[in-house]
């Protein structure tokens, strides 16, 4: 039986995650694991791994890397203590030679002993801040996904890895932007503060309504779009990459780990 997103969003992360877990939800994560950092996932073989984290170190900003599984296995000991990387994100995208092949449920049917998967930070973590300081964030507030688009802020290849980043958006009321720099600041293992404020043009989006993922959201006068570094970057620069075989989240639909949001180091201690 399929769970709603308004009852999900009242338990706490770890039955919210086995919810995911048994596909009684597979819509967005915006708003859930209250507490915790939900992360982003990229999952590649074990050839590439070692150019995939150095992609993560020269690139913090997009991709704070947060959490790294052995090869092969797919329990992220160090994210949470029950945490399969194959069954616990609503939603993943498979991509074969830069394609987007399939959109799955889970992925143990695919996984195999050659894998490594990589959790990075999401914004979605300072989202509760905000609220809590009484901004609203309009995607959380009407069940959608927030909107992300590619842009021409370059980053720092490594092996096959190059491209655009992606940035994600909120409309924040304009006397209250600097407010919301601030608060997420604090987060720097969720993308930190904003990579650019007002004119999307400035950084090549060339139509607000058009995301590339994600849904729009209404652009009032009052308000100042905000742009945060996104860890669907991967997704973008997967093209380019061409691997064999690359797995991510759906974007919008993330990890939601036991790390507490305000961690300094992103490692779980099992007692």
């Amino acid at each position: 039986m399929l769970v709603s997103y308004q009852t999900l969003r009242a338990r706490p992360a770890d039955a919210q995650r086995q919810a995911i877990r048994l596909g009684e939800y597979q819509s967005h994560t915006a708003g859930l694991g209250k507490g915790c950092l939900q992360a982003n996932v990229v999952i590649t073989p074990a050839a590439y791994a070692l150019d995939f984290m150095r992609f993560c170190q020269r690139n913090p900003k997009p991709c704070p890397l947060i959490g790294v599984s052995d090869t092969g296995n797919p329990d992220m000991f160090t994210l949470g203590a029950d945490i399969d990387i194959r069954t616990d994100i609503p939603a993943y995208n498979i991509y074969r030679y830069g394609e987007l092949a399939d959109t799955v449920p889970d992925i143990r049917a695919i996984w195999n002993d050659d894998l490594v998967a990589f959790a990075l930070g999401c914004s979605f973590t300072f989202e509760h801040a905000l609220l809590e300081a009484g901004i609203d964030v309009w995607h959380i507030s009407n069940n959608s996904t927030v909107p992300m688009y590619r842009t021409s802020i370059f980053t720092v290849p490594a092996g096959p890895f190059r491209g655009g980043s992606v940035v994600s958006m909120r409309m924040i009321p304009s006397e209250r932007v600097d407010e919301a720099v601030a608060i997420s600041s604090r987060f720097p293992l969720a993308h930190g503060s904003p990579v650019h404020i007002g004119d999307p043009a400035a950084i090549d989006i060339a139509d607000l309504s058009r995301p590339d993922w994600g849904d729009p959201v209404p652009m009032p006068v009052t308000h100042t779009p905000v742009f945060w570094a996104c860890g669907v970057t991967p997704q973008a620069i997967i093209r380019n990459a061409k691997l064999p075989i690359c797995i991510t989240h759906k974007p919008g639909t993330m990890l939601l780990t036991e790390v507490p949001d305000d961690a300094d180091v992103p490692l779980f201690q099992k007692s």
